[in-house]
């Protein structure tokens, strides 16, 4: 525990399931910011086992609180300004957010997409009851998120968009470290960059990958960077290689010896990753179930949308790449790069301070 003494700086408590190394990014933009930052987070989970560093960062695990009461306890302890939380899976922080409800703003964050599922119609019957009661403020992603959030009944002016942002800078970066390099001797590598699980769409891509590499005689070859309950059962072919998980300030050399980027899932709610690379410069395949294509995919321009769960779509997108010269990739890896702007830590930032 840490010491709550209220100061004059401004306070947000943020109340998170899993955290990524974006998010870390967003609290460390905020950081340049005259507010003092709280973060409840739950253990890392151990198919994206990310490593954080908290500097100045008042940081504690879900565990360290033995039930809801210690936890609501120190929360209005922390006397905060702004309470932002991940979801609603945790009733503990549904708990707090209720607590605070009508005394500062109060912020739901999700990123479901509006499916007019079952579950989906139920929530917004009652929304008023278990939502709404709790949350002043709704900050989603994109637009899909949006429709859901006004389903549960907020209006546009209590809906903010988005909430996800990679690590730009980080990315950037290795785009402007690469770039003389790849407009010289542009790779032939495909890259995929997520879980192995099937709702990824690997089994789809590998399969497409070497459907391609037999009917046609090409140099292309295909990368793969995560760790997952599928990892044992991976293809093994002389021209995809496996790297296991790599954490994001690692990925130096495997952006310097690729060049398109594929995210094939069949289910994506949104899906960071794809600003991550577009950051990177790098041209994007990714199915129509990627949410945040929305923003960072104009078709032709910087890469392919294909069907999700489609074999044969995957397999039209890698033929496409697969025919371009160099001039025509560099344009859309430009493309990229321009696109990835659209979403930043700073622009985060602006948006949340913006209740204060």
């Amino acid at each position: 525990m840490v010491n709550v003494s209220k100061d004059n700086k401004k306070r947000i408590l943020f109340l998170y399931t899993e955290i990524a190394g974006y998010t870390v990014a967003c609290l460390n933009e905020l950081r340049k910011c005259e507010v003092e930052i709280f973060l409840i987070r739950w253990a890392v989970n151990k198919e994206a086992p990310f490593q954080f560093n908290f500097n100045d960062i008042n940081e504690s695990t879900r565990d360290q609180y033995r039930n809801d009461i210690e936890l609501i306890k120190y929360c209005k302890e922390i006397q905060p300004d702004i309470i932002l939380v991940s979801g609603w899976l945790d009733n503990g922080y549904l708990k707090v957010a209720r607590s605070f409800y009508d005394k500062i703003p109060t912020i739901l964050a999700m990123d479901n997409n509006w499916k007019r599922s079952l579950k989906q119609m139920i929530s917004t019957w009652i929304s008023p009851f278990f939502i709404r009661n709790k949350f002043s403020h709704v900050w989603v992603p994109g637009k899909k998120q949006q429709r859901f959030a006004n389903k549960l009944g907020y209006s546009d002016e209590k809906i903010m968009t988005g909430f996800y942002s990679c690590d730009r800078e980080l990315f950037h970066t290795y785009y402007k470290n690469n770039k003389k390099l790849k407009s010289e001797n542009y790779p032939k590598v495909f890259l995929f960059v997520g879980r192995y699980i099937q709702a990824k769409g690997i089994y789809n891509l590998w399969n497409a990958f070497i459907e391609l590499d037999t009917e046609n005689d090409n140099d292309w070859e295909l990368w793969c960077v995560g760790t997952g309950e599928e990892f044992n059962n991976k293809v093994n072919h002389p021209k995809i290689k496996h790297f296991g998980f790599i954490q994001p300030e690692n990925f130096e050399e495997i952006i310097q010896k690729t060049s398109v980027y594929i995210l094939p899932s069949e289910f994506e709610p949104w899906g960071v990753s794809l600003h991550e690379f577009v950051s990177a410069g790098f041209p994007v395949i990714v199915s129509d179930k990627v949410g945040s294509s929305e923003i960072f995919v104009k078709e032709g321009k910087n890469g392919f949308v294909v069907r999700a769960g489609s074999k044969d779509s995957i397999k039209e997108g890698l033929r496409k790449f697969m025919k371009m010269n160099k001039k025509e990739l560099l344009l859309m890896s430009e493309e990229s790069v321009s696109l990835s702007e659209k979403i930043t830590p700073e622009i985060w930032v602006n948006k949340l301070i913006s209740l204060l």
